[in-house]
């Protein structure tokens, strides 16, 4: 009650002073915007954009100035124990032109509800692609309104004096936590007598480590902005891929900074993989080469694969792109068909096959491609097939229309991630043996399942990551490529999720009415005479048991055998056992979402 109490009244002593849930601009608590923000990092050499912007807001609590931004503002750049030197003089660049615009926002949910909009008026300009080249701290400073001054702390990271490793190989699991691990492992490995008697691979490699994935200006990320601090090592806002989003009108032209992926492809020219089971298009995938802050601009991004930013906008310099990279395997054929969402209504698939891909639309199609060419596997017009459609209910993947051709037929022979993974190192080693090369592989849709409290799917899609990682270090080993691999395998953020218990399915199933299924939502527990010890429905503690997916059909989950069902060894031996998790999921609603796979009812 006084938790309660206090959320109250502290909204009401609150109410009147601006808020955080929307803001002017992510990153400029001033009215003076400086991007990079103060505290970024860089690699030496790491191409990068400056902007700034001064606000002058003509309403609401920071009007200022009439609504007038200055417009002879001053950026100039510090080197420690040295002048601060003019921006152009210190890079060598021509002053660029001075922009102006206006956009309006919200202040706060009060101002939205009145509908009472702030104005803000913008002075701007912008210097692209400009580099640190040495280690080192350096401050930017940006004078305006006759001594307000932002400032900007950055700092180039001194790099390695060795190449250790000649490939890097880097994993995602969208959205993978740790307890989504301990629930994959929970199903698709046998514990007896408390030891598992197989380990997921995950469980096996040489080092562990943790990353926070809150954004620039929020503690909640998305899949754009944690993937650009994965590739740039630059926090960023949600939405934004690879650049720290502006208040421009276009999605386009916001400060960019260099991926590692076309870092790589700049320095090195190494060859370049990208593998997603989403569309390819998607914001983990297309994080290795885009620059917007919509990550929603998919049509472009795979327009920015084939060709550069600065196609996209060529009075923008971006002496940098991805080039082309060696192999795009994914789904999203709707971003290549000239009928569908292609940029600018173009015919993808023919211009890249005008730039030297092949292209291949199936999973047969893929095994046979030849390894000395660029190629683009495009398998659906969406996201793909998850790995439990693919292997345990192939059913469910007919009377789709979803083939990749766009002839409306089914997508039946779709390639799983390990297929497309070890043809990418393929492809990749056949080209690159010299140079090295850097792939990135996704396994989307643990996010996407999880999204839509799809657990089994979910957990589906993470056994076969572990398999594909699994397969992949084998086959590095094989072909002599083991010692020269950097593997990397994290998740980009997680999802609120747990498995709290397990579940008699049979019991579920032979009760009468929901309420009796759900038995007050509470649990039963045989623990003390202070716990509840009615007949309820989820086993907790003690009473959680053991696995049913790694035990046959009519089995109990507490037997000491291990079996392997159709799909072998790393799997559920079933996927609708009688003894089935219970799971529980927090997004987005602040209540707890209880809820069993009983007899496999979301696989179906």
């Amino acid at each position: 009650m006084f938790l309660v109490r206090g959320f109250f009244v502290a909204s009401a002593l609150f109410a009147s002073a601006r808020a955080q849930y929307y803001k002017r601009l992510g990153g400029c608590p001033t009215l003076g915007c400086l991007f990079p923000p103060d505290q970024s990092d860089f690699l030496p050499g790491q191409l990068f954009d400056i902007r700034v912007e001064v606000h002058a807001p003509v309403n609401g609590s920071e009007a200022f100035n009439s609504g007038v931004p200055d417009e002879s503002f001053v950026l100039c750049i510090q080197e420690p124990d040295g002048e601060c030197v003019p921006v152009e003089e210190y890079f060598g660049k021509e002053a660029p032109a001075l922009e102006k615009w206006d956009f309006s926002y919200y202040e706060d949910l009060f101002a939205e509800d009145a509908d009472n909009l702030t104005g803000v008026n913008v002075a701007s300009k912008a210097w692209r692609a400009v580099s640190l080249p040495k280690p080192g701290d350096y401050i930017a400073k940006l004078k305006f309104y006759e001594g307000i001054e932002t400032v900007a702390n950055w700092t180039v990271r001194a790099p390695s004096t060795e190449r250790k490793a000649k490939n890097v190989l880097l994993f995602i699991g969208d959205g993978m936590t740790q307890s989504m691990i301990t629930a994959a492992r929970l199903i698709g490995h046998k514990s007896i007598n408390g030891r598992y008697q197989s380990l997921m691979q995950m469980d096996q490699m040489d080092a562990l480590g943790h990353q926070m994935t809150h954004s620039l200006d929020s503690f909640i990320t998305d899949s754009a902005n944690s993937a650009t601090a994965l590739y740039t090592g630059r926090k960023s806002s949600v939405n934004a891929l690879n650049v720290y989003a502006d208040s421009s009108a276009t999605p386009f032209d916001d400060p960019k900074h260099e991926t590692i992926a076309e870092m790589f492809r700049r320095e090195t020219n190494g060859g370049l993989g990208i593998v997603s089971t989403a569309v390819i298009g998607d914001a983990t995938p297309a994080a290795l080469c885009a620059h917007t802050r919509d990550r929603d601009q998919l049509a472009a991004v795979v327009y920015e694969y084939l060709y550069s930013p600065e196609e996209l906008n060529s009075t923008l310099a971006w002496p940098t792109s991805c080039k082309s990279p060696d192999v795009i395997f994914g789904g999203g054929a709707e971003l290549f068909l000239a009928e569908e969402d292609a940029f600018e209504g173009r015919d993808m698939y023919g211009e890249f096959g005008a730039r030297g891909y092949n292209v291949v639309f199936n999973k047969t199609a893929l095994a046979s491609a030849p390894n000395d060419t660029k190629t683009l596997g495009i398998f659906s017009t969406s996201n793909m097939a998850k790995w439990l459609d693919r292997l345990v209910y192939p059913d469910n993947l007919k009377d789709k229309a979803n083939s990749p051709t766009g002839d409306g037929s089914d997508a039946t022979d779709q390639p799983g991630l390990k297929d497309m993974t070890l043809k990418a190192i393929d492809i990749l080693n056949a080209q690159y043996k010299e140079e090295g090369w850097f792939m990135m592989s996704e396994a989307a849709s643990i996010d996407k399942m999880m999204h839509v409290l799809d657990y089994d799917r979910a957990l589906g899609e993470l056994l076969e990551l572990d398999d594909t990682i699994r397969a992949t270090l084998a086959y590095l080993k094989a072909i002599g490529e083991d010692e020269n691999t950097l593997v990397v395998v994290t998740a980009d953020h997680g999802h609120g999720f747990d498995v709290f218990g397990g579940a008699d399915t049979m019991y579920v199933s032979a009760q009468e009415d929901d309420r009796s299924k759900r038995r007050g939502g509470a649990f039963r527990s045989s623990l003390s005479r202070s716990c509840v010890a009615h007949s309820l429905i989820v086993g907790i503690y003690a009473n959680s048991g053991l696995s049913g997916y790694q035990v046959a059909t009519e089995s109990l989950p507490n037997n000491d055998t291990v079996v392997y069902g159709d799909q072998g060894p790393n799997f559920p031996v079933q996927w609708a056992p009688r003894y089935a998790y219970a799971v529980s999921r927090d997004y987005p609603h602040a209540h707890l979402r209880l809820l069993t796979q009983c007899a496999g009812w979301l696989c179906r």
